[in-house]
């Protein structure tokens, strides 16, 4: 697995730019990462260091649309802590 094929994307919620102030960011990461993993692949792709890392897997919630009740879908969020003064560009101003 690539450093790419780890982090999917980042998330941008209110509670995820809470976080940031923390020095604290959030991804969406492949369901199979460990947390060895996705140190690696943010500090290679963002050229940090992380300090810690906390993962979460999130349960899809049920829905139900006229017929039956489904499912959305589950995914598995990270929340790295990176050491005091260093930042990720891609999340500055937004």
């Amino acid at each position: 697995m690539t450093f790419e094929d780890v982090l999917i994307r980042p998330v941008l919620s209110e509670k995820a730019t809470a976080l940031r102030e923390q020095n604290k960011y959030t991804f969406i990461v492949a369901p199979s990462a460990t947390k060895i993993q996705i140190k690696e692949a943010v500090r290679k792709l963002f050229n940090v260091k992380v300090v810690d890392c906390t993962t979460v897997n999130v349960q899809g919630k049920m829905k139900r649309l006229r017929g039956p009740a489904g499912r959305t879908a589950s995914f598995k969020k990270a929340i790295v802590k990176l050491a005091p003064g260093e930042t990720i560009k891609v999340f500055e101003g937004v």
